[in-house]
This record gives C-alpha cells, sequence and structure tokens, in this order.
C-alpha cells in the first residue's frame, strides 16, 4: 500500500493507518441523501469524529479481547497439562514468566490478597501481547482486511480501515488504567474505611493541630491530593498510548520509503530491521512498567492493611 503513489499520497497514507474500523450512530445529513441517523461502519476520520463518545473502534475491541484470549488458553493449557517429569519448553518459558512476576510481586507488595499476582501476571503477558502487534509489518493485516472487506462485504477497499495494535488507542489504555483505579479506590476504602480514604485526601500534606487552621487546610489538601490521585491513571494510560502510538508513527514513516525510489526503499528495510530490535525492547519494557506500577499503586492503597 505504501507504493500506491497514484491514489494514496503520503498524507492520506498516514491517515488511512492511523484511522480506526468505527462503528457507531452516524447523524442525518452525515452522508449525500442520508436523511435519519444510522448505525454504520465510517467510510473515513471525520464520520468516526460524528459518531460521538458511543463509537467502538471495533478493530481495538476485536484484537484486544482476541489476545486476552490466546493469553488465557495458552496459560490455561499449560496449567492443565503441567507436569515435572519432563516439562515442555513452552511450559519452562510459562513457569519462567510466572516465578518472574511472583518475585516482583513479593518485592513491591508486602500484603496478603490473591488479586494481585494474578492481576500483575495479566497486565504483563496481556499489554505484551498487544504491544507485539506494532512488530507486524504495518500493511499486512489492513491490506488482508481490504480485501475480507471488499470480497465478503461488498465494502470499498479504501475505506476499509484496520488498526491491529491495541494500545496506540488511548481508549484501550485509559479503559484499562481506568479499571486500575477503580481497584485503586476499592482497596483504599475497604482498608483504611470511608473516613481514612477521605483523610488522606483532606489531612495531608499540610496539617495544623490546631483545627480552625486544619480546617482551612482542607481545600487545598484536597486540591493537591485528588490532582495526585487521578495522575496515577491519566499517566499509566498516556505512557503507554504515548510510547507506542510513536513506535506505530515511525514504522509508518519508514515504510513510506519503500515508495520513494530504490535508494530510499534499500535504507529503510535496513532501518526497519533496526527500529524493530529496538523496539523489541521497547514493547517489553513498557509492559513491565504498567505491571510495577500497578503492584505500587495497589500497595499503597494497602498501607494501612495487614502485612505479612
Amino acid at each position: 500500500m505504501a507504493g500506491e503513489s497514484e491514489t494514496l499520497t503520503a498524507g492520506s497514507y498516514i491517515d488511512h493507518h492511523l484511522t480506526n474500523l468505527t462503528f457507531g450512530q452516524l447523524p442525518a445529513g452525515t452522508r449525500p441523501g442520508q436523511d435519519q441517523a444510522v448505525w454504520t461502519l465510517a467510510q473515513n476520520g471525520h464520520e468516526a469524529s460524528q459518531m460521538g463518545f458511543m463509537a467502538i473502534h471495533v478493530d481495538m475491541m476485536g484484537w484486544s479481547l482476541l489476545l486476552g484470549l490466546i493469553f488465557f488458553v495458552m496459560f490455561r493449557k499449560v496449567a492443565k497439562n503441567m507436569t515435572s517429569d519432563t516439562p515442555s519448553g513452552f511450559q519452562n518459558f510459562v513457569e519462567m514468566v510466572v516465578d518472574f512476576v511472583q518475585d516482583n510481586v513479593k518485592g513491591m507488595f508486602p500484603y496478603k490478597n490473591p488479586l494481585i499476582a494474578p492481576m500483575a501476571l495479566t497486565i504483563l503477558v496481556w499489554v505484551f501481547l498487544m504491544n507485539f502487534m506494532d512488530l507486524i509489518a504495518v500493511d499486512l493485516l489492513p491490506a488482508a482486511a481490504a480485501v475480507v472487506g471488499e470480497h465478503v462485504f461488498g465494502m470499498d477497499p479504501h475505506h476499509v480501515y484496520f488498526k491491529v495494535v491495541p494500545s496506540t488507542d488511548p481508549n484501550i489504555t485509559l479503559g484499562m488504567a481506568f479499571d486500575v483505579f477503580l481497584l485503586i479506590l476499592f482497596f483504599s476504602i475497604r482498608e483504611k474505611g470511608f473516613g481514612g480514604f477521605v483523610g488522606e485526601l483532606t489531612k495531608h500534606p499540610f496539617s495544623h493541630k490546631n483545627p480552625v487552621v486544619q480546617t482551612l487546610f482542607i481545600p487545598i489538601n484536597f486540591v493537591l491530593e485528588f490532582v495526585n490521585l487521578i495522575a496515577k491513571p491519566v499517566s499509566l494510560g498516556l505512557r503507554l498510548f504515548g510510547n507506542m502510538y510513536a513506535g506505530e508513527m515511525i514504522f509508518i514513516l519508514i515504510a513510506l520509503m519503500y515508495s520513494a525510489g530504490p535508494a530510499l526503499g534499500i535504507f529503510g528495510g535496513g532501518l526497519q530491521i533496526v527500529w524493530a530490535l529496538f523496539h523489541i525492547l521497547i514493547i517489553s519494557l513498557q509492559a513491565f512498567i504498567f505491571m510495577v506500577l500497578t503492584i505500587v499503586y495497589m500497595a499503597q492503597s494497602f498501607e494501612t492493611g495487614e502485612s505479612h
């Protein structure tokens, strides 16, 4: 697709790769001759933006659920067939990943809770799998989707949009971060009580023995602590999104080199290999960071709870 300079400019090529396969309610009058709102797939970025908050990124939802299912099936299969006699190479790999996660949880979460370690394992592997999709050739799956859309669903192949890296969608990364945030609130209130949780937001960082002065500090403390509380899920989600989105953009820009002549094509091929090798470190590190910060935030919500 990068080489289709007759039909795609560099700008339209980039826009095409950055547009999601979006399903939602298209307002009346958006398309010529459309006199009422309809639920349909967007044919361009403008239509997707008109669908509003209730629009669904079908490609991102589909890939994230599929990758989560792959993780579940693979690890469940290993758990059911686990043996100590002659373990397979994949069993050894899974055991290594589980031990790695357990070591991190024990080192950063000095409390008893059966949820934290499985959650950390799920985050590490699931986010890694979503990030790993960035290593697939940028045109391969979108081109396959265009063929399927044209011949199976009768769609215009130029209006079949298909992103494949879920972690480049802020809806996915912030959604995961929001789930973590809900757990932070739940365990903070459960472990510290509602009064203790409110006290954390209103009695720190400024405090005074005089009750009148302390009362005056409450709105200031609340603003500071509330910003700190909200910053956790926002930074957690945006950090992953920002790093993966930047990596995706670099792959797209490199792909454009193939249509700029043999010399740049050869250079782009070498550059793509180098960037892909470096990107393996990035996708692994981002999955690890998301897991570690989740464990740390969970530990903070348990700070007044019962430790080992």
